[in-house]
This record gives structure tokens, sequence and C-alpha cells, in this order.
């Protein structure tokens, strides 16, 4: 795709956004000018400036944009469904030809009886949505009392209050609260920061059975699901050991504990399977999904609930007082029917799992040579790079998060936006990336990685 000519604007357009867009995530206090990056257009796996410089985008957006940029199909299909329908509501008995064909798409893809599906417009609702789900079920069962949902620290499941709540991320919970009750939290599956001396796969083990301990300790009575990720993504590309999650699914049969996924990153293609849970060999009793489920070209977000649970409720709680004015939009419905038309036509699920996501694994373990580099992780097209102080003991730099932060700005300046998560650098491109744009990630990743050692001294 041709740069555009430069925004004679772009001055103005930053000004403007200074003084009146509140950015989230960011420390808007000290937010200036020069460092507010202007986007302008997008093809493929690329973003371009207001200058006119190409970046590959190694996030996929926020981890969104599996289909890459420009898919001019799914603008034409949001906009003759907003020619025929722009909008009305799925409340009081009401439906539309998308979300009807949405829903039963999604369930085609999910694992187990999944088959029922509630439109959201995120992933934070989308899990605001699980949360009132599994508790509505288990009072229709007749046990109110089995209302505690675990999940894991250092955990994103989203920033509403829910989903603040959910997530075990202590700078998120600092704001804004109090938080929902009854939510509890276990450590996390992180070997390479928290597994010591151990065997991976005893630490796996290990840590699955952190969640027996806490079904004991708060009563297997009250405890009502164990929610994560299948990798947990803005927590640092966490992929626990092969041990970990046949063991939690182990235990939740055994408990009589829902097993819940999030599958807000994880899902439609990342892992080289539609979902995580089938990565790992799971049928969950709900997930939650968003981002690639439109690729991020219009918000929706959708919770995905096994026959049983559904049926139970419906028999026995009646009118389920929940929703959101935008459930099933139908142009968002739309732009997400299109999406997965793409993946499947172009087989993106399984070329990840057998072409992209092995070759993106093998080129990035070159970076491991790095001397600033402990480990390189990868499954499909997600992946981490752990920037440490010494190799041999895993020892972090002094001040946690002044490395990444610094080798996230060195990518920017030549040309790749990769995350800093603390000290370790994530990646999440569009399934599209080809070959030879993986190599350039890879590049572009060791040259920025070595730019930011040189300046440490």
């Amino acid at each position: 795709m041709e740069p555009k000519p430069n925004f004679p604007d772009a001055n103005q357009i930053k000004e403007t956004d200074l003084q009146h867009h509140w950015h989230p995530f960011t420390d808007t206090a000290t937010l200036g000018k020069d460092e507010l990056r202007l986007i302008t257009h997008a093809k493929g796996s690329y973003i371009w400036d207001s200058e006119g410089n190409p970046v590959l985008d190694g996030m996929a957006g926020l981890w969104c944009v599996n289909v890459g940029y420009g898919r001019d199909e799914i603008v034409d299909a949001v906009a003759a469904q907003m020619r025929d329908l722009p909008y009305y509501n799925t409340f009081f008995k009401s439906t539309h030809a998308p979300v009807a064909a949405l829903a039963e798409k999604i369930a085609s893809t999910t694992p187990g009886d999944l088959n029922r599906i509630f439109f959201n417009t995120s992933g934070s609702d989308s899990n605001d949505s699980m949360l009132r789900t599994v508790r509505t079920y288990w009072e229709s069962m007749g046990k109110p009392e089995k209302r505690v949902i675990i999940t894991r620290k250092n955990a994103y499941h989203g920033s509403t209050v829910a989903g603040v709540s959910l997530g075990g991320m202590a700078g998120m919970q600092a704001q804004g609260g109090p938080m929902v009750p009854d939510i509890a939290h276990i450590d996390q599956p992180y070997w390479y920061e928290e597994g010591g001396d151990m065997d991976p796969a005893e630490f796996g083990l290990a840590r699955a059975k952190l969640l027996e301990e806490e079904i004991d300790r708060i009563g297997e009575e009250k405890v009502a699901a164990f929610f994560a990720e299948p990798i947990q993504g803005a927590g640092g590309v966490i992929i626990p050991p092969e041990t970990y999650w046949p063991e939690i699914n182990r235990i939740c049969k055994e408990r009589d504990i829902l097993l819940i996924t999030d599958e807000v990153i994880c899902g439609f293609g990342r892992l080289g399977e539609w979902f995580g849970a089938i990565h790992y060999g799971l049928e969950p009793d709900m997930m939650t999904m968003a981002k690639g489920l439109s690729s991020g070209y219009l918000p929706i977000g959708a919770l995905a609930v096994s026959d049983k649970i559904a049926r139970q409720i419906f028999e026995n709680a009646g009118e389920y007082v929940h929703g959101y004015t935008y459930s099933g939009h139908p142009a968002c419905c739309a732009a997400a029917l299109k999406n997965i038309e793409i993946i499947e036509r172009e087989g993106l699920v399984d070329r990840t799992r057998t072409h992209t996501g092995p070759l993106f694994h093998d080129k990035l373990q070159t970076l491991a040579d790095h001397p600033m580099v402990g480990e390189v992780r990868s499954v499909g097209l997600m992946a981490a790079i752990e920037l440490v102080a010494d190799k041999s003991s895993r020892k972090r730099f002094d001040n946690v998060g002044e490395v990444g932060t610094k080798c996230r700005d060195k990518c920017f300046e030549n040309g790749l936006i990769m995350r800093a998560v603390r000290d370790t650098m994530v990646i999440s491109p569009p399934l599209v990336i080809t070959d030879g744009e993986i190599g350039e990630l890879v590049e572009k990743a060791w040259k920025s990685i070595d730019q930011a050692w040189q300046e440490i001294g």
C-alpha cells in the first residue's frame, strides 16, 4: 500500500486530542504532543502514521486484527447491512438475520455443546455477563450460596468493575473500588518468573493443585466456577506447563465446579485452533470471546454457554433480566460473519497451526541468543520475550519495567509495534502475516532489543 501524503494538519489534530481526548491506560498528565502518534491508515499487517512511516503491527491492534487491515469485503458487508437495518435491539422477542446466523456460526466452531450464544459489545462486558450467568445458574439449581468464582493473580479480564474484580492486577484494583465480592485469586502458572528450581511439569501440577486447595479453603459448596485464559495475554503471554490444564480440568469435574475459559485473545485462530480450549483439549461449560470475533472492525463480544446450563436457566430462572442496548447489533454481526468467512476461506486457523505458527516459533528462537533475552516462548501467533539482567539465574532488572519500556520505544522508532508487559515483550501479529513479514518482525525485534541493551550499558 502506498503511503498517503503527510497530514498537513497533524499538529492541530494532536493539539485537539490533547485538549479533549481522555486516553485509556495512559498517564495523561505526562502525555505531550511529540509522544502522540497519529495513525492515519492501515493495510494487511501494517499501519501508517501521519509522517508517512509504515509500521509493522506486531500486536494486531490490541490482539484483535486477525484477518489484517483493509478488508474491503467486511466494510461492504457492514455497509449493506446498515442500508437494510442499521440497528434494532434483540430484546422483547425480536431478532434479525445477522444475529441468528452469527449465533449458529459461532456454535459450529466451539468445543463440546456450547450452542447458546449471548451477545455483548466487548470482552469486558462478555466477562460481566459470564459472572451473572454463573451465579444465575447456581441460583436456579437451588444453590445460591455457590457463588465464588476463582480466577488467577496477574490475570486480565477487562476494565469494567466486574472485569477488574475477576482479573488479578493489583494496580487496576487499586482504582475505583470496592471490587465485586466473592471472587478469589490463586497464583498463576508462570514458570519463568515463579518456578524457581522446579521442573516445569512439576510446577504446572503444583500451581493447578492450588485450585483444589482454594476450593477446600472456601468450601466446595460455595465455589461456582474457575475462570481463566488458556494462555494469559496481557499478563505477559504466560504459557502454562503441559501438566497444568489437564489437572485443572480434573479438579473442576471432580469437585462440581464450572470450568470457564476467557477466549477474548486466544479465540478465532490465535493459537492455531478456533479456541484456546481446543488447543488444550478442554470442553468448558462457558467461554467468553470478542477481539478476533470481528477482527476489531466493529465492537462485538459474546458468551457461549453449554446446552445444560442454558436449559437450566431457561426452564427455572424465568426472565433473564440482563442485556445491552447493542447486544447482537446487526452491523457488528455482519462484520463478524464476514470476518469468520474470511478465516475459513483462507484457512487461517490451519495455516497458523501448521505453517505460520511453527515458522514464527523457529524465527523467534534466534532472539534467545541475545545476552539480554532469558526466554522466548510461543504458541501459534502469540509470543513472549523475557528481558533479564542475568540469563543463567533469570534475574530481573532492578527497576522493573524500565527496560521493557525502553525496548518498546525502540521498536516504535524501528517501525515495529511490540508491547511491553513489565520487562516482557509480547507479540501477537495478524494471522495473515507473511513469511517475509515474520522475518522482518524478528529482525526489527533484535535491533530494538540490542539498542535498548546498549543504552543501559
